[in-house]
């Protein structure tokens, strides 16, 4: 058997410092509870702005489109004034027609109402004629009458003095008969001369109200004719409006007079406010139209394309980050975050969603913090380690993608 030197207490030192360096270092208890507490992201509740809007696209057309005809049809037209976009206005003279026969038809109503009037003149005379011959006819009967009584005339003298006096009434009856006849032929003949009047004025083609010619379709040496085609289209005031579909379920949202925000056609955007809801929905493809009217639509064209929201509510209210909101069977919830950072499951009722923010109308208060990215990760009674409890109002809609992106940087559930 081999006896080992003895070994020296330097060595003794140097093997313990060895030992010592390769033993497990032993980590407080509250530390290694720590690291296994899943790490989140926290949204605080707190007042924000919200909004409701419902999506439109449509077309602009004319707020109130002009259809301008001849009202004489069956002339030539001789001139045309006004080209497609012109600004005219009310009284400006757009086309003329053919106006010699209708000048003849002038001359010859002029000609009946100087007939007529001579006719009621000279019925005029005749019952101022009858009238004389009745009053004679009544002095003779008068007399005879008396000297029947005397006995100085006959009764045949007397039979003739009344015959006499009931043929003068009829003639003045009749002759006023006759006024009243040439009276109503001569309201017949200035009736006619004002037609005839009428007509030849409107042998000149006026515009009825300021406006924009959208469209000329009368040509020179066509007949013009006071039905089918419009000789002129005007947009009214050259105003024009947005005309869209919408679906049936939004439809009930819209009210005339709310706000609207719109783009046209790669335009600068315009406002705008609903100014009809049509009160029918269409039963093949269940829209309805909304009429929104512009704030200032110079310059702009029927015809363009437009695109937009129409604002149906707009408010403040208490919300956190959409994500932040679950669904069961039961309804909506959240998770809050408790003062030991413990997880409490909570029903909340909704309200309007907005940029990625909901609003929670009954169930949360300002200030309580939410897990902002909630999932099947957690249940009611886990504790978590919030990473940013503080976060903005406005940034509130970001909470719940800052709490992924921590996720997969620090390796920790959500």
């Amino acid at each position: 058997m081999r006896i080992l030197p003895p070994i020296s207490s330097r060595a003794l030192v140097v093997i313990a410092a060895a030992l010592a360096l390769l033993a497990p270092v032993s980590l407080p208890a509250q530390a290694q509870d720590s690291a296994h507490v899943p790490a989140v992201t926290a949204a605080t509740a707190r007042t924000a702005p919200l909004r409701q809007v419902v999506t439109v696209s449509g077309t602009l057309i004319p707020r109130n489109e002009v259809l301008v005809f001849p009202h004489t049809g069956g002339f030539a037209i001789t001139e045309l004034n006004a080209e497609m976009g012109d600004r005219v206005s009310a009284g400006d003279v757009l086309a003329r027609i053919d106006d010699r026969t209708l000048r003849l038809r002038v001359t010859q109503a002029e000609a009946q109402l100087a007939n007529a009037e001579a006719a009621r003149r000279q019925a005029e005379s005749q019952v101022a004629a009858n009238e004389a011959q009745l009053q004679q006819a009544d002095q003779v009967l008068t007399r005879m009458q008396s000297l029947r009584s005397s006995g100085a005339a006959t009764q045949s003298a007397l039979d003739e003095a009344q015959t006499a006096q009931l043929s003068a009434e009829a003639a003045l009856a009749s002759a006023r008969d006759g006024v009243q006849a040439a009276s109503a032929a001569l309201e017949q003949a200035r009736a006619s001369l004002e037609v005839a009047q009428l007509d030849y004025r409107n042998a000149a083609i006026v515009a009825p109200v300021d406006g924009i010619v959208s469209a000329r379709n009368g040509q020179i040496g066509a007949i013009a004719a006071t039905g089918g085609e419009p000789i002129f289209r005007l947009i009214e005031d050259g105003e024009v409006e947005v005309s869209a579909e919408v679906i049936e379920t939004e439809l009930v949202l819209l009210e005339r007079g709310q706000p609207a925000r719109l783009q046209i056609a790669g335009l600068p955007e315009v406002t705008g406010a609903v100014r009809l809801v049509a009160p029918v929905v269409s039963a093949t493809t269940r829209l309805g139209e909304v009429r929104i009217s512009l704030g200032d639509s110079a310059g702009l064209r029927p015809g363009l394309f437009v695109s937009g929201q129409v604002i149906v509510a707009d408010r403040e209210g208490l919300a956190v980050p959409l994500t932040a909101v679950l669904r069961d069977s039961e309804g909506s919830y959240v998770l809050v975050l408790g003062d030991d950072n413990v997880l409490a499951h909570r029903d909340v009722s909704l309200g309007l969603a907005w940029d990625g923010l909901q609003e929670i109308t009954d169930g949360l208060s300002a200030g309580e913090r939410v897990v902002a990215r909630a999932g099947a990760f957690f249940a009611d009674g886990d504790r978590v380690r919030p990473l940013d409890a503080d976060a903005d109002p406005s940034d509130l809609a970001q909470a719940g993608s800052a709490s992924e992106a921590q996720t997969g940087e620090d390796g920790v559930s959500e």
